[in-house]
């Protein structure tokens, strides 16, 4: 079954003090090229992260963003200061002594006091953090191979669909070749007998110049080669390896026998099933741009 090259997954992990969030976006691509956007103190997973991704995507353009959120209690985590807290009392009451006040200092007045209660920013351990952000790659890896397969069944059956038809097409030019030889026999010694006029007809020549056209119209090892391609390409669409450049080698090789039998014929009615059939290859071309 083909792959498409496009496609979007998205995988979350989590972790004790905040959430990993990958998603990946990716396109159609002479080759395989994987870019990734990530906090910068996750540097160092970078190519940990590529060589996840290239392990199952071969080929396309692939856009990999990683985020990381905190969660609130690793980033601000309240913490009391105790020698703050004395100090505040321990001036309260020495003042309140000194104007004969209570000496009884309120807890809220000591806690609202500046230094008392501050907040600490949690810190993190990168490297704890790798298995949980892999694990976020990985599923989104994951649902993108999902997709690009579901896209990838969709072009397999458009594909069949239309090799089929240019194949139909090529078995008319090949039952309509041996005719045209004929017809052409029969017009050129119709033309003949009414230039002649009566005069003998030598039939030598019109069998020579009949073997003239049907050697220049033939277009039998062009007809096999085709046959060949299409056998090949129906086996390249059942294959489960990336088959995408060999898709496209042969939709080239495919053309250029179409190109020839065009070139080869005389015939109005080849002439318009090989528009059809290069008009049909012409789809087909766009389609396998697609394939991984």
């Amino acid at each position: 079954m083909l792959k498409s090259m496009t496609g979007y997954g998205k995988g979350e992990a989590l972790a004790p003090n905040g959430n990993f969030l990958v998603e990946i976006r990716s396109v159609n691509h002479r080759y395989g090229e994987i870019s990734v956007r990530m906090p910068r103190s996750f540097y160092a997973f970078e190519n940990e992260v590529k060589r996840l991704a290239a392990s199952v995507l071969k080929r396309g353009k692939i856009d990999i963003s990683v985020q990381w959120e905190e969660t609130a209690a690793a980033n601000n985590a309240p913490q009391l200061d105790m020698a703050v807290a004395r100090g505040y009392y321990d001036a309260y009451t020495r003042l309140a002594k000194e104007l004969n006040l209570p000496q009884d200092a309120p807890l809220a007045l000591i806690m609202s006091q500046k230094g008392v209660m501050k907040e600490v920013i949690g810190t993190v351990d990168e490297t704890e953090l790798q298995p949980q952000l892999l694990a976020a790659v990985e599923s989104a890896v994951i649902a993108l191979e999902g997709m690009r397969f579901r896209e990838g069944e969709v072009l397999t059956n458009d594909l069949r669909a239309r090799r089929q038809q240019v194949a139909e097409w090529s078995k008319l030019i090949a039952e309509r070749t041996p005719l045209m030889v004929i017809e052409y026999r029969q017009k050129l010694k119709s033309r003949l007998e009414q230039l002649l006029e009566g005069t003998e007809m030598d039939e030598s020549r019109l069998a020579q110049e009949v073997a003239l056209l049907a050697d220049r119209s033939d277009i039998t090892e062009e007809l096999v080669r085709l046959s060949s391609h299409f056998n090949q390409f129906d086996e390249a669409l059942s294959s489960s390896e990336p088959v995408g450049r060999k898709l496209d080698f042969l939709m080239q090789e495919m053309n250029r026998e179409v190109n020839t039998i065009g070139s080869k014929s005389n015939d109005a009615g080849i002439t318009n099933l090989v528009i059809q059939i290069k008009a049909e290859m012409e789809k087909m071309r766009e389609q396998v741009q697609n394939v991984e």
